[in-house]
């Protein structure tokens, strides 16, 4: 169990994992039933493992560089299984302010590359490529007026 425990420690050290991973990743090794929780445990006690940092630097990374909406951040962190409370900790991590400078930016992107199409399809391909990423309606509602508002000012 040592080398097993070695690897996993390696795994966990490479970058920051989810509980639910780390019990594969015993699976995978070999590891079985008390093996598993107990290997869990002593990466617990020695902070390789932690679903708190691993949920906010997931959250985190995943808005600042695949600029991920929340709504696909927190689901994707539910199917990992994080716990509830570590999920609300990783949502307070994204800037409020931070959030609509993105949203803002991606949904003007988005809408002036769709320069060809009708106005109704191209509202509608935006808001629908929004929703994927991730987005609230309430929040790209105003983004799209805002670009809507920016684009008549300058024509």
């Amino acid at each position: 169990m040592l080398t097993e425990l070695n690897k996993l420690r390696q795994f966990c050290a490479y970058q920051e994992r989810s509980h639910h991973e780390t019990r594969y990743k015993c699976l995978e090794l070999g590891l079985r039933g008390e093996e598993v929780d107990q290997a869990i445990a002593a990466l617990i006690a020695d902070n390789f493992l932690n679903e708190e940092r691993f949920a906010k630097a997931f959250a985190g990374g995943k808005f600042r560089i695949k600029q991920w909406g929340r709504k696909k951040i927190l689901l994707e962190l539910k199917q990992r299984q994080v716990s509830a409370y570590c999920i609300k900790k990783a949502m307070e991590e994204i800037d409020m302010d931070d959030y609509i400078a993105v949203l803002e930016k991606i949904t003007a992107k988005k809408y002036l590359s769709l320069n060809s199409e009708p106005p109704i399809k191209r509202k509608y391909k935006t808001i629908q490529y929004l929703l994927s990423r991730g987005y609230e309606q309430d929040l790209i509602q105003d983004a799209l007026e805002k670009v809507n508002n920016d684009n008549s000012d300058s024509f």
